[in-house]
């Protein structure tokens, strides 16, 4: 029985967790952190993960990215793997990230879907395959509460596509203005936001009289749920160090 600590508990993501974990035998929810500590479901929640005290195999943390330095410092001091989902994360706290796997398994993904980690393998290919001589567009929506922009899954795309380039190509979010022509070496990145969407991500490569599009929706948030529970199972026996999705779907092939 995998016993879980839920970081955001009481967030759209940690409640949709909650969910999907009360219809499995498997693992349970042991505690949560949430800074509106109510308790909604069957566990103890905290205000601060630093109040924890029940035992756990793993971490999952779905919730923001001002929450970051209590987690690690809370998972550093009790040894315990920790599952990133959030995004919007800034440079320093990046190398927070990093310096934390050194003593701790970590995973950090900025999309927990298979699918899109599937996605991330196309569009290297993609972009290998193709070359310079088709210019790269990213479009990512999501729902209106959304706060950072363009989306963690739009960055790691637009890296898929760095890495199958083999080149450091500049990221340009947004266009507007009289002077928006194009420049060689570009990745454009587009953000909407509105109603309810979930996330869907394409990812055009514009060509010489032809186009090609990659793209993935996601139809629930279901789906995130399940693949951040997918990954703490696979980090709660891992070494010290810092993982991703793709380490993830690597095992189970």
């Amino acid at each position: 029985m995998l016993k879980i600590i839920l970081s955001g508990c009481n967030g759209r993501m940690g409640q949709m967790i909650t969910s999907v974990v009360a219809g499995r035998d498997d693992m349970e929810i042991v505690a949560g952190i949430d800074v509106n500590n109510v308790r909604l479901s069957n566990y103890p929640v905290y205000q601060q993960a630093a109040q924890c005290t029940d035992q756990a195999d793993a971490v999952v943390d779905f919730s923001a990215g001002t929450a970051l330095e209590g987690i690690l410092a809370y998972c550093k001091s009790r040894n315990l793997p920790v599952v990133l989902c959030t995004t919007g994360y800034s440079v320093e706290q990046v190398e927070a990230i990093k310096a934390a796997s050194r003593d701790i398994p970590v995973l950090r993904s900025g999309n927990m879907s298979l699918g899109v980690n599937l996605l991330m393998e196309l569009v290297r290919n993609a972009a290998r395959t193709l070359g310079a001589d088709f210019d790269i567009e990213i479009i990512e929506k999501h729902h209106n509460q959304k706060k950072d922009a363009p989306s963690g899954t739009a960055l790691m795309l637009a890296d898929a596509a760095r890495e199958g380039r083999e080149e450091e190509l500049e990221l340009v979010c947004g266009r507007s203005g009289a002077s928006c022509k194009r420049q060689p070496g570009e990745i454009g990145i587009s953000a909407m936001r509105g109603g309810t969407i979930v996330g869907e991500h394409s990812v055009i490569f514009a060509g010489n009289s032809e186009i090609i599009e990659l793209k993935h929706s996601a139809l629930s948030r279901e789906l995130f749920a399940t693949g951040a529970l997918r990954a703490a199972a696979f980090l709660a026996n891992k070494s010290a160090g810092l993982y991703s999705m793709a380490d993830v779907v690597a095992e189970a092939e």
